[in-house]
């Protein structure tokens, strides 16, 4: 079985507009924690009512039947009101080195908040878990689907 989270390329960082992030791969706090911890690679502010998209320079190699699951942290949550703007991010096995993307994880916050909020480098700002997830017994998506080729959004285009 293979699930591991690696650093993207600088060739993709540059791609995406970056060449100085911080990347550190994501880890457990506690023997016991479900969440990986995602670590800032750059210091964020956002500001009140902004909608801010935060690179984490970190792909993830999984199983087929796998999806990580991205989630805020609830500190940031309960301190800040901080919120992943679609409230779950879903990054699915198949988004890791296909075509035309090599799977780079992004995060979009929301500060609902009357206050700026500071996202330090180094600081663990989301999560993610790894869930095993079904199929219907009558799905032919695997034989008849397509294969995906882009990043963010490349599903419904």
């Amino acid at each position: 079985m293979t699930r591991l989270f690696h650093k993207v390329s600088e060739k993709q960082l540059q791609k995406d507009g970056y060449s100085d992030l911080s990347v550190e791969l994501p880890k457990r706090g506690t023997k016991f924690s479900a969440g990986y911890d995602f670590f800032c690679p750059l210091n964020i502010i956002i500001e009140p009512e902004e909608i801010v998209l935060i690179p984490t320079g970190i792909k993830v190699q999984m199983e087929s039947d796998e999806v990580l699951q991205m989630y805020p942290r609830s500190s940031l949550g309960f301190k800040y009101g901080l919120m992943l703007l679609n409230t779950v991010g879903i990054v699915d096995s198949d988004y890791f080195d296909n075509i035309k993307n090599e799977g780079h994880i992004w995060v979009k916050y929301y500060n609902p908040s009357f206050e700026r909020v500071h996202l330090k480098k180094g600081d663990a700002f989301c999560q993610g878990v790894f869930q095993k997830y079904l199929l219907c017994d009558d799905d032919n998506t695997i034989e008849n689907g397509r294969e995906r080729i882009g990043g963010l959004g490349s599903t419904s285009k």
